[in-house]
């Protein structure tokens, strides 16, 4: 039997808990984090991506999956494909008013989003798009402690920090002030490299929009010896990251309910897809 890939294991866990929000969008979060396998009309050549599309009941739709064995068992020939990003494919069918298969036929994690699925996902990208990291404007006496229920948020930024390890040097989860009033989580990042903000800022963002916790999250980036990253590193919860070779920035996207993700359709099209 084919060992689980982590879309099959995000996929099983939303099954299991129909109707429930977070493990609908941690499925969400795995399939932008996912190589896909994009089935194309002919080889990539330079920057075209040609994607076969097809006709089908709930909208024209591309066919893609997260691994090269799966594609081959679902076309039964060898056909040209595209690698890449599932955070990279999907603006890019959104601009061109497309949904995607996913491992249609072959996997358990087989999905069907629809073209206005597509378009919500490829929005919340453009909302992860347009954060910036936040200025410094708290002071180290602001700051308390993270929230009891943050252990959530934290479990899911944990894995985007360890692989952005060698773009900052330290994270703490802690909780400070909102503008509007309030407290909620902040995640301060310590000794950043050279032009990685925006970067962090992005990876961060989409953590925490995707992860279970589907957490609301403000950011700050600070120099090591910065009074504010002091305060956090002695209050706050400690975010480990092992030393790893930092992932390629993801792609910007152009882009139901903003604020809540798409109900996803399992199965596979019921005609059009031979």
């Amino acid at each position: 039997m084919d060992e689980a890939t982590p879309l099959d294991l995000a996929h099983a866990a939303m099954a299991a808990a129909p109707g429930a929000e977070g493990p609908r969008r941690a499925f969400l979060g795995q399939l932008l984090a996912a190589e896909l396998f994009l089935l194309v009309e002919r080889e990539v050549e330079g920057a075209t991506v040609a994607p076969r599309v097809f006709p089908v009941e709930e909208g024209p739709l591309v066919l893609a999956f997260d691994r090269e064995d799966r594609l081959a068992a679902f076309a039964g020939a060898p056909v040209p494909y595209a690698a890449l990003p599932g955070r990279a494919l999907v603006p890019m069918l959104a601009a061109q008013g497309l949904g995607l298969g996913l491992n249609l036929e072959v996997a358990p994690s087989a999905e069907l989003l629809t073209p206005a699925a597509v378009a919500w996902l490829a929005a919340r990208l453009d909302e992860v798009a347009a954060l910036s990291p936040a200025a410094a404007a708290l002071s180290a006496e602001a700051l308390g402690p993270p929230a009891d229920g943050d252990a959530a948020l934290a479990a899911a930024l944990a894995p985007v920090l360890a692989r952005a390890s060698g773009l900052v040097a330290a994270a703490w989860l802690v909780s400070a002030p909102l503008p509007a009033g309030g407290r909620g989580p902040l995640l301060v990042l310590a000794g950043a490299a050279p032009g990685a903000e925006a970067t962090l800022a992005r990876a961060v963002a989409e953590a925490a929009l995707f992860g279970a916790a589907g957490a609301a999250l403000s950011l700050v980036v600070l120099p090591p010896g910065d009074a504010l990253a002091r305060a956090a590193a002695r209050i706050g919860l400690a975010i480990e990251m092992p030393p790893r070779t930092p992932p390629a920035p993801p792609a910007a996207a152009p882009g139901l309910d903003p604020a809540r993700p798409p109900i996803l359709r399992r199965g596979r099209p019921r005609h059009g897809a031979t």
